[in-house]
């Protein structure tokens, strides 16, 4: 197995079986005996809730229980607290470093609603790395001040190279790159939320959710994507907008400063958190998006399909869930809107033209005789699944998710998506492997690949991929504007 793929690992696959459950009011006496019948070292306490609220290790037991506590005492009055836990769906790379850090032995494993559902044990976790992992993962899990972010960024790089020289697929490579990158925005919001709450702003006057756009959300990052974030609020009342919204002006100002500083360069389109455009309250998103369907116009067009493929990555994340529900719902209910969608992404073509042969760059000095894979292929495919996915009505983000849950509802048949899945992993794979050349070259990092540099078996399969994406824009203006020709 390679070395590198512990970094593909899911916590859920190395954790031991759920751990036992007690409530905060159980005695102690009772917990302890039940935890020698199962012969395990800790128990998850969980609230009325039924989400952890602390956990009884067999270090608190030694610590506090013995001769020092009645049996009869509530579990809660000696449990550890607060607890940390880490999501089954996360990476063990991530948990792995955690707690080594916070020099943990047990760490609860929760699933999307906070219950507990396994238990990762150090000693476990450990056996899945090396000595060369570990050196790896603590470069990628830096102490969260800016100079250890902007190393976790440099980490990450030479991570992706690695795994790319193991032969791991393209779009795996993004899903982690995305992953480290929402670590990144998750430690400098916590940041800037601890900071603010111990200075004259005070703790955060509202709920809030801040999400990631574009590749980030769709988790297809490559190494230098531009910032694209907003705040999702949870709603409040008009006349207290005067004293909650200078509080997110702030903190909008601070993240991105900080984004930028650790190597993702601000948004030439004001795409940020910053722009009150992509800052609002829950109810002024929907009102925003029933506007933009209304008007269709090509700024309202072109704003909504940057905000689509929104992700929450800090705070509430049922703020981000009910918008997502909501956007599903009104854009299937819209067929008048994805079609003028379709309409105003139809210049987007791929580089490919008459007898197979490829569209170059003519007109860019610093690129002559390259093919834009991103703009010529990637995005052209991106768009038209998203729309077929839109106007399914199917809630998925990313690219490859869509592309099987379209099969899976009959809408593109198995060949359809076989070639469309290739296709979308051999663009970015050529893509992902000219950028890391061009970083290891010291060369400004593009989205431009040379023909000349591909292999015969390469060029072959890149017009097989450009007809495949050119077929699927074809079938998406017969059914979108009726016309065949």
């Amino acid at each position: 197995m390679p070395w590198t793929a512990v970094f593909r690992e899911l916590v859920c696959r190395h954790m031991a079986p759920a751990p036992i459950v007690v409530a905060g009011g159980d005695r102690c006496g009772d917990v302890v005996a039940r935890m020698v019948e199962a012969e395990t070292t800790a128990a998850a306490v969980t609230g009325p809730d039924g989400r952890i609220c602390g956990i009884l290790t067999e270090h608190d037991v030694v610590r506090r229980l013995t001769f020092r506590t009645a049996a009869e005492t509530p579990v809660a009055d000696v449990m550890s607290r607060p607890v940390m836990t880490v999501a089954a769906d996360d990476f063990l790379y991530h948990a792995i470093a955690r707690m080594r850090r916070f020099k943990l032995h047990h760490f609860p494993v929760v699933d999307g609603s906070g219950k507990p559902v396994g238990m990762l044990h150090l000693d476990q976790a450990l056996a899945a790395a090396s000595e060369r992992l570990l050196g790896q993962i603590d470069r990628l899990t830096q102490e969260g001040t800016l100079h250890g972010i902007r190393e976790v960024k440099s980490a990450q790089i030479d991570l992706a190279d690695e795994l790319f020289a193991d032969n791991v697929p393209a779009p795996e490579i993004q899903g982690l790159l995305t992953h480290i990158n929402r670590d990144i925005h998750r430690r400098i919001l916590e940041n800037h939320c601890t900071a603010m709450t111990g200075e004259r702003w005070g703790p955060a006057p509202a709920a809030f959710s801040f999400i990631i756009m574009g590749s980030g959300g769709r988790g297809e990052s490559f190494l230098y994507p531009d910032q694209d974030n907003g705040i999702i609020l949870d709603d409040y009342p008009d006349a207290a907008h005067g004293t909650i919204d200078p509080w997110f002006i702030e903190l909008g100002a601070r993240v991105t400063r900080d984004l930028d500083a650790v190597g993702f360069p601000l948004c030439k389109g004001h795409v940020m958190a910053t722009n009150p455009l992509w800052r609002k309250t829950a109810t002024q998103w929907r009102a925003q998006l029933s506007g933009w369907l209304r008007r269709r116009s090509t700024v309202a067009l072109r704003l909504a399909d940057i905000f689509f493929d929104f992700r929450a990555c800090y705070g509430a994340p049922d703020l981000a869930a009910d918008l997502r529900a909501y956007v599903t719902d009104a854009l299937k209910s819209s067929p008048a809107f994805l079609e003028a969608l379709y309409l105003d992404g139809e210049e987007y073509g791929v580089a490919l033209g008459w007898f197979g042969r490829f569209v170059t760059e003519k007109t860019n000095p610093d690129h002559l005789g390259k093919i834009n894979l991103k703009h010529t292929g990637t995005l052209p495919l991106v768009q038209a699944t998203r729309l077929l996915a839109l106007r399914t009505g199917l809630p998925e983000i990313s690219t490859t998710l869509r592309l099987g849950k379209l099969h899976e509802s009959g809408v593109i048949n198995s060949d359809v998506h076989d070639h469309l899945t290739a296709a979308f992993g051999h663009l970015t794979g050529l893509l992902l492997r000219q950028q890391i050349a061009d970083y290891k070259a010291g060369k400004p990092v593009s989205n431009y690949v040379h023909p000349d540099t591909l292999r015969e078996r390469e060029r072959d399969v890149l017009v097989d991929s450009f007809r495949a994406i050119e077929a699927l824009r074809e079938r998406l203006k017969s059914d979108f504007t009726g016309d065949v020709f």
